[in-house]
């Protein structure tokens, strides 16, 4: 049977196994926390992690180097390059 959507957002439920909660729950006494601050931080803090991760790209020193290199040096426009500047759209 399909579950109904929850209207609530300020909720969430997690299925765990009592030693995985155990473990959480000794973990946010020693952090001298409650274990819906810790399991929020510390899950904020992934999330964080995975967007960033994400959302950047790290690059060699070589190809930091190629393309500030290609950034002040730029090849010659070729037949695609001037076939899609001239495909755009002309600003008003």
């Amino acid at each position: 049977m399909p579950r109904a959507v929850v209207e609530d957002n300020r909720r969430m439920r997690l299925r765990i196994r009592p030693a995985q909660k155990a473990l959480l729950a000794r973990a946010a006494a020693l952090k001298h926390t409650d274990l819906t601050t810790f399991v929020t931080r510390s899950a904020l803090r992934e999330a964080e992690s995975v967007i960033d991760a994400a959302e950047r790209t790290k690059l060699s020193e070589r190809d930091s180097l190629l393309v500030l290199d290609l950034l002040e040096n730029p090849p010659p426009a070729n037949a695609k390059l001037r076939a899609a500047i001239a495909a755009m759209p002309k600003s008003a």
